[in-house]
């Protein structure tokens, strides 16, 4: 399935240059494969540390109001963070994994000045039972600062799909240190598989000017290992802009992968339009997304460019560009009408 083509103005705010870009898409066909596991991340953590105690809790669901509930009781032992004054703020923070930012977290009151906090806290999820039995619980006691620096104390991650629902009693667990992979900030979303190519202007001869200006290629193959938000899979379809330019006259997208963790997309997006010195300035964003009919649900993403955090001087957010997707962008730069291959792990952005 091919979207149609469509000529979208690719605003560049280069010497007031606006160069004219066109954009057209289709179908090709290659299938390449990559496999991983679903890690935890982490944010905000200041502290040092080390994990040690217990927390006390219960798990329950109710099914009448279709209801996931964590009875938070109390903890014991935490480290102490502010060793002059020997206190530690704890609170207790939840996240339903895989995709923290879907349900969102939940979280206790904060105590004050105490290593044995008693809470007595209820943190509910509204969500479907099979939909929960595919998540994984992580809780984890944080130290509170006023000024937004706060100390990871500990956590446990419970699978819910071989939790014993029958048990409702307060049980003790001991809280463990983070993951190494949440030490590294991995936050696995999957792996796109793709090719870009970049065509100068005026480089394929035949006749004077083909291509009249230059041209970004970009094959997206396929996606593994999307996060998985149903039991029957996910719906996912990619989206592609050209930044600066977030115009709808930019927007690309592919056509929709039923029920498929896996999807296939095979897809070409062409961009033209584009000056060779354009390519130190402009990103490829793509975006992969869960389509639903009220909402769609942002699953991860890549951003091709340099990464310099700049683009035409003008400093900018979105040219953030981790070692591989920049080393990939740098390579189609300097290998003028050839394919360039990769394998790009999706990430938050």
């Amino acid at each position: 399935e091919s979207d149609t083509a469509s000529e979208i103005s690719f605003q560049l705010n280069r010497h007031k240059k606006t160069p004219s870009i066109g954009s057209h898409s289709s179908d090709m066909a290659s299938v390449s494969s990559v496999s991983g596991s679903v890690l935890s991340v982490y944010s905000g953590d200041f502290g040092s540390v080390d994990a040690q105690g217990t927390v006390e809790f219960a798990l329950d669901y109710d099914e009448k109001n279709r209801e996931f509930q964590v009875h938070v009781s109390q903890c014991k032992d935490l480290a102490v963070v502010d060793e002059k004054k020997g206190r530690s703020d704890p609170y207790v923070k939840t996240y339903l994994l895989p995709d923290k930012a879907r349900m969102g977290k939940r979280k206790t009151s904060v105590k004050k000045r105490t290593v044995n906090p008693i809470y007595n806290e209820v943190l509910r999820y509204k969500i479907e039972k099979m939909v929960l039995l595919i998540q994984k619980l992580n809780l984890s006691v944080w130290h509170n600062d006023p000024l937004g620096r706060n100390s990871f104390l500990g956590e446990i991650e419970i699978d819910l799909a071989s939790w014993d629902w029958s048990n409702r009693k307060l049980n003790w667990y001991p809280l463990k240190p983070r993951s190494l992979s949440a030490v590294n900030g991995v936050d696995h979303r999957g792996v796109m598989s793709l090719s870009i190519k970049y065509v100068p202007p005026g480089s394929l001869g035949k006749w004077p000017k083909n291509p009249p200006s230059g041209e970004v290629h970009i094959w997206v193959k396929d996606v593994k290992d999307l996060l998985q938000l149903r039991p029957s899979g996910v719906d996912s379809f990619v989206k592609c802009y050209v930044l600066p330019d977030t115009s709808k006259k930019s927007y690309q997208k592919t056509r929709v992968i039923k029920r498929d963790t896996n999807p296939v997309f095979n897809h070409t997006i062409v961009y033209d339009g584009f000056h060779t010195e354009d390519l130190k300035d402009a990103c490829v964003e793509l975006t992969v997304w869960d389509h639903e009919k009220l909402t769609n649900h942002f699953l991860g993403g890549i951003r091709l460019g340099l990464g310099t955090g700049l683009s035409y001087g003008i400093s900018v957010d979105w040219m953030d560009s981790t070692q591989e997707e920049v080393a990939f962008w740098q390579e189609m730069m300097l290998a003028a009408n050839e394919w360039i291959e990769g394998l790009l792990p999706l990430r938050s952005l």
